[in-house]
């Protein structure tokens, strides 16, 4: 049985965050773990709410599962303080966790902003280099970069830029960018491009959880960088195409279509 863990915030409508992991994963066949960093009140409309567990609680769920149950890959969501992502990276470095997917939450798919500049500050400096690759969307790579992103020689700028902030690969999202669904992968410089047309669905809460989910199952079986994300946007694809409407807002995706 391959065990990925998801360490993010959980979503009370159960789109998204947690909710959204523990879904892939198992539509994936993988074990799932999970760490919460946060509650939330929020549903399809927005986010209402935030309460940050506390560090020490963090590192004592952490504790628990490293010491018993050992993940084959992470994914890492939301976090939403500083001092919890400190906890986190001094973790995941003392038990020498593998696979780590790190989806830099910054921004619900609602619009509404999730994280403080402190905790930016701190996911790049503490989480980024143990990643195995990074997965923001457009506006969170420009938030990153300092930049605007407009066109495709501009995601390729922007993902080499934050290349230099990890040692791993990055995968910018260009959902936000054009009428195709146009991801771009650069690692070990190369750039590598998966393309695929928008699946026409205003439902795509969870969107960026569930990718990076669906990556961390391929890494946890023993896939490569480029399998995996592979393989994730096939699923996304599907999940989307599935047309799930749930909700007065951006409804969740169906992440059962396949089982």
């Amino acid at each position: 049985m391959y065990k990925a863990l998801t360490i993010a915030g959980s979503d009370s409508s159960g789109g998204a965050g947690i909710q959204a992991d523990i879904k892939t994963m198992a539509a994936h066949g993988v074990y799932a773990m999970s760490v919460i960093t946060a509650l939330t009140a929020q549903n399809t409309t927005g986010v209402y709410g935030i309460m940050p567990v506390e560090a020490d609680f963090v590192a004592r769920q952490l504790d628990c599962v490293f010491q018993d149950i050992v993940p084959d890959a992470i994914k890492i969501g939301m976090v939403a303080d500083a001092g919890v992502i400190e906890v986190i990276a001094d973790r995941l470095v003392t038990y020498e966790a593998k696979n780590i997917v790190l989806d830099p939450v910054m921004v619900a798919t609602s619009g509404s902003r999730l994280s403080t500049d402190s905790a930016v500050n701190a996911l790049v400096e503490r989480l980024f280099p143990i990643a195995a690759v990074i997965t923001p969307n457009i506006p969170e790579a420009e938030y990153l970069c300092g930049v605007k992103i407009r066109t495709a020689v501009d995601m390729e700028k922007a993902a080499i830029m934050l290349a230099e902030k990890t040692g791993g690969a990055v995968i910018v999202k260009g959902g936000h960018l054009t009428e195709s669904a146009d991801d771009l992968l650069y690692c070990d410089g190369s750039m590598s491009w998966l393309r695929s047309p928008r699946v026409e669905n205003p439902n795509n809460h969870g969107t960026g959880c569930t990718l990076s989910s669906a990556i961390a199952c391929g890494l946890a079986k023993g896939m490569d960088i480029q399998a995996a994300f592979t393989e994730a946007k096939k699923y996304i694809t599907g999940a989307l195409g599935a047309g799930l409407n749930l909700g007065k807002g951006s409804g969740p995706l169906n992440h059962s279509f396949n089982v």
